[in-house]
């Protein structure tokens, strides 16, 4: 059972999900120091679970190591976590990227609807005994163009609001085409003609150094005089200081901002003092269903994470789109289990490892799979953790060249995973498939084998002559040992054959040393994969 350690408020449903499985205990309003010092309590922490305050940086990381393997980030953002270390120290880090889409698209909507129709201020006069109500007219959304910059869940649901309000939607997402984006009733346009047209832009994009400074005084002197800007995002991707100074000069007609660069906001923020402003506290994603929603997102994927499993929201390790991770998740196993078998079959230390991906897995972004191999292979050469997050950065670091290519021929199968290690006559060959969600081998060195990959097996190289098998059985059985299931192979009559033999029960040496002493046996080792 691992040990989970919560140290911001996190909604119950999410933290009922992790106390089902594993300890789970709820500390909050820790200061730095408190939390430094908790993480190195009892033995440490398996998994540290955030929302959207805590720094978990290289110190962080530090103090939690080794037992920490994975963050779970109750929001979207992560940009209070430093991923480069988290990689660096093999630590997952994952969120919940789509619980909130519905609380934040629908707050967007509220403030650009806020804005138009002048509430916060209209309350406010009502408030103070005033009932002044041309000086509140406000204007319609309806035939408008809006602008939205960053067309991802969020923003997909943003425009369809907006075509409900008969609005006219222009997006710019560079990563998605023409085609995708009028699925969601948007044009795809560049960033220039966004920011010239739109009467409304509003901003959907995570914070990276790609984004930071995104909407800057060029950017707002760009847009379209009378326009109105919303950022129901990211603090820092819009220049503060450039859009107070658009609304005081009235080249701006209103700003809605819910996040700020500096949160709680400053008290010099510019925008606090700025004209025409509905300002909230970085409210996008709080809704009692949202928080809900996002906690127990978080808490599955985090139970994925601590169970070795890639989940497909995590950060900082190879995504795998939704409707294909069950799909490849077979294989992902498939390729852990082989490496494990090629580092105890391997008749030397090798420094290179060739995948092929064939069939059905051909089209598939192989990346988990890759990273599965090197992980399985590495972290019996070091002592530090290796997994998918950091399986690419240790091979790197320790000179393991990687070697990946595609086939469209996969023979009886419908996809085939071929791994190499080395070259020359000091590689193995492995090649192996999944029949029924279960890992199979399919050829080693040429041997067509069709095994199990799991358990305590018995591999024997020998020549393809009456007895040897029979002579296997009967060491075995003298030794108390039960055979399970037995798989024999051979590349010609009378030549060489090889054998796989599943057992229920340790081999001793002993024994292992009279199997090796049959006449005609070329090789005898004992394999160990995990069970199923």
């Amino acid at each position: 059972m691992a040990r989970i350690l919560v140290v911001e408020p996190v909604a119950a449903a999410g933290v009922d999900v992790l106390s089902a499985a594993h300890e789970t205990d709820v500390r909050l309003n820790l200061d730095r120091a408190a939390m430094l010092k908790a993480l190195t309590e009892d033995g440490g922490w398996d998994a540290l679970v955030v929302r959207s305050q805590t720094r978990v940086d290289a110190d962080l990381l530090a103090a939690a190591a080794p037992r920490l393997s994975a963050v779970g980030v109750a929001s979207v953002g992560t940009d209070r976590i430093d991923l480069d270390a988290a990689t660096r120290a093999g630590v997952m880090v994952v969120n919940a990227p789509t619980g909130n889409t519905i609380a934040a698209a629908e707050h967007t909507m509220a403030m650009m609807l806020a804005l138009h129709r002048r509430i916060p201020a209209a309350d406010a006069s009502v408030r103070a005994g005033e009932w002044e109500r041309s000086r509140h007219t406000g204007s319609e959304l309806r035939h408008r163009a809006l602008g939205i910059i960053g067309l991802g869940k969020i923003g997909k649901a943003v425009a369809r609001r907006a075509n409900g309000f008969e609005m006219r939607v222009l997006a710019h997402d560079p990563y998605l085409t023409a085609e995708q984006a009028s699925e969601h009733g948007a044009r795809l346009v560049g960033l220039l003609e966004l920011l010239q047209r739109s009467d409304v832009i509003t901003v959907h994009l995570p914070l990276t150094p790609q984004t930071r400074g995104l909407i800057g005084r060029a950017e707002i002197e760009a847009m379209k005089p009378g326009a109105r800007l919303l950022n129901v995002a990211r603090g820092g991707i819009v220049d503060e200081a450039a859009l107070a100074d658009a609304l005081a000069s009235g080249h701006l007609a209103g700003a809605a901002i819910d996040v700020y660069a500096t949160e709680p906001m400053a008290p010099d923020n510019p925008l606090r003092s700025a004209p025409n402003t509905v300002l909230t506290p970085h409210l996008g994603a709080s809704t009692a269903e949202a928080q809900e929603r996002v906690a127990v997102e978080m808490a599955e994927q985090l139970l994925e994470a601590l169970a070795g499993v890639t989940p497909i929201y995590a950060v900082n390790a190879p995504a795998v789109a939704p409707d294909v991770a069950p799909r490849l998740r077979p294989y992902v196993d498939l390729g852990r289990r082989m490496a494990i078998l090629a580092r105890q079959l391997s008749p030397a230390a090798f420094d290179c490892v060739a995948l092929t991906y064939a069939g059905e897995i051909g089209g598939w972004d192989p990346s988990p799979i890759r990273t599965a191999v090197l992980a399985a292979i590495l972290e019996a050469v070091t002592d530090q953790r290796v997994n998918a997050v950091n399986a690419d950065l240790v091979a790197t670091e320790r000179g393991l060249a990687v070697r990946e290519s595609r086939s469209e021929s996969s023979g009886a199968w419908a996809s085939l995973l071929s791994l190499e290690t080395g070259e020359g006559e000091g590689a193995l060959r492995l090649a192996g498939s999944t029949a029924h969600g279960r890992p199979h081998l399919a050829a080693v060195d040429g041997f067509e084998i069709d095994a199990e990959l799991a358990g305590r097996m018995l591999v024997t190289r020998h020549r393809d002559q009456p007895g040897i098998v029979g002579s296997v059985g009967t060491a075995l059985a003298a030794a108390g040992i039960n055979i399970s299931s037995l798989e024999l192979s051979r590349l010609s009559e009378h030549g060489e054959a090889m054998m796989f033999v599943s057992v229920d029960q340790p081999i001793p040496e002993a024994v292992l040393a009279e199997l090796g002493d049959i006449s005609g046996m070329v090789e005898v080792r004992v394999v160990e994969l995990p069970g199923l």
